[in-house]
């Protein structure tokens, strides 16, 4: 008799449709948006030697080109992370795809290398709108840790992909097209982003802080960093003993300590300092400036090197750079699935590792050497930054609480961009004179970089996969 209502009950069990699996569209806009801010990073580099040519710019001009942008963007990133807590992650990304598109239109149309500076530090804003907001919008979308560490490689992955795309494709675009063509490459994209977020990507579940925005903090942490970036540049033109440089660096420095004094006055405090007292978030944040200072100062410095020193035309530049951003996909990916089942440490001591022997290798550059003699020294400093970078995103925010997410995030992609932002500056700073000495003394500086920051990961970094939540 009871044998009837158990088949019953099987029978509809069976007959239940299984679930649908989740939509790849919400991941498929966010991601979208981080390629366009990453590929502007890459894209732009092949074409700055075009750049200075048809605008009439030396180095110090070209590094403001990709400073301005990084400035602007590694600045406001705080503000923006808490914007997204604020008002909500999903207005937030939105703002930011339609400011990236339409400083990108700017970008394009600019008639001359101020303009085109102009347009880069309103880029810098929409991306720095956009990068936190994508993060707390993917962590929301993966409650799982394990889910959420193989989100986060595909997230990186993405910038992998756009990282190495960016080289090839600005190469095809400003040898077809020319350089403008680099910028309105984004308009199509950002407005396709900004119809698949609307359609598409839900408003996280959890709740919004009210605290509010910190100004006077986000002023001076700004002013620290513009007043970093700036001595370095224009100690290229200037020499570091010159005023203006040591004022510069002076105002960073005061800009710095006025920061952390609002902040720990702060009631409601942009950056909770209390972040920093977890061992894994600060040792990633530290991690995240000398990353991409040294490989981003290295995009910097070679299609410079190749461009002026082996005659290279912009494709053959793109086409030449492959082994450094050909593999950050690959490695994006491998640092994922590596993350989710050992935690970020072995992946990001490999990775820095294996960077910092790719950046020393660069010794061997010269104006006679053979291209073969460097594919080794760029896969190797490409592999290692994509090797490193999901894992640093996933301890970053795994450190930090979830109704901190969006601040965790900005954190991070701050002390990135930082990190690219003073890369780029000390790098061009060091080569300014003399091409090849000045590339051996920067890519010494950032192999050192990464060797101290594979010894920060091994000692402050969980060395498995955190439990599921």
């Amino acid at each position: 008799m009871n044998s009837l209502p158990a088949l019953s009950t099987a029978t509809a069990t069976a007959r239940r449709p299984a679930p649908a699996r989740p939509s790849p569209l919400p991941l498929v806009a966010v991601c979208l948006g981080y390629f366009m801010v990453i590929l502007d990073v890459t894209v732009v580099t092949v074409a700055l030697p075009v750049i200075g040519d048809r605008l009439g710019a030396g180095v110090t001009a070209l590094q403001w080109v990709v400073d301005g942008y990084t400035l602007v963007f590694a600045g406001l990133l705080l503000f923006c992370g808490g914007l997204g807590d604020r008002l909500g992650a999903r207005t937030v990304f939105l703002a930011g795809l339609a400011v990236f598109t339409f400083a990108s239109a700017g970008c394009a149309l600019a008639p001359t290398v101020s303009v085109l500076v102009l347009a880069r530090l309103v880029q810098g804003l929409g991306a720095a709108l956009m990068v936190p907001s994508s993060l707390a919008l993917l962590r929301s979308s993966c409650p799982d840790a394990r889910a959420r560490a193989r989100a986060f490689g595909v997230w990186g992955t993405v910038a992998g992909l756009a990282a190495g795309a960016g080289p090839v494709l600005g190469g095809v675009l400003v040898a077809g097209l020319g350089w403008r063509s680099v910028f309105f490459l984004n308009l199509p994209a950002g407005l396709a982003a900004l119809l698949l977020t609307v359609r598409h990507v839900p408003r996280p579940a959890a709740g919004r802080t009210r605290a509010g925005l910190d100004l006077p903090a986000q002023l001076a942490a700004a002013g620290s960093l513009g007043g970093l970036a700036a001595g370095c540049i224009e100690a290229g033109a200037l020499g570091w003993t010159h005023p203006v440089v040591l004022g510069a660096l002076a105002g960073s420095a005061a800009g710095l300590a006025g920061f952390v004094v609002l902040e720990r006055r702060s009631a409601a405090p942009m950056l909770p300092l209390g972040l920093f007292r977890a061992p894994a978030f600060s040792a990633s944040a530290a991690i995240g400036v000398l990353l991409n200072a040294g490989f981003y100062g290295l995009l910097f410095l070679a299609p410079l090197y190749f461009q002026r020193l082996h005659h290279y035309s912009p494709l053959r530049t793109g086409l030449a750079l492959l082994p450094a951003v050909g593999l950050v996909a690959a490695g994006s990916a491998l640092a994922g699935r590596l993350t989710a089942r050992t935690g970020p440490r072995l992946p990001m001591v490999v990775g820095l590792a294996v960077g910092a022997a790719g950046l020393c290798g660069w010794l061997v550059a010269g104006p006679g050497t053979p291209y073969l003699a460097l594919v080794a020294p760029m896969a190797g400093a490409g592999f290692g930054t994509a090797l490193t970078m999901p894992a640093a995103t996933a301890a970053v925010m795994e450190a930090a609480p979830g109704e901190r997410s969006g601040a965790a995030a900005a954190v991070f992609n701050a002390a990135r961009q930082t990190g690219s932002a003073v890369g780029v500056a000390l790098f061009g700073t060091l080569a300014a004179g003399d091409l090849v000495p000045g590339l051996h003394t920067a890519v010494l500086l950032g192999g050192g970089g990464f060797l101290t920051a594979a010894a920060l990961a091994a000692r402050c970094l969980p060395g498995r996969a955190g439990p599921r939540s």
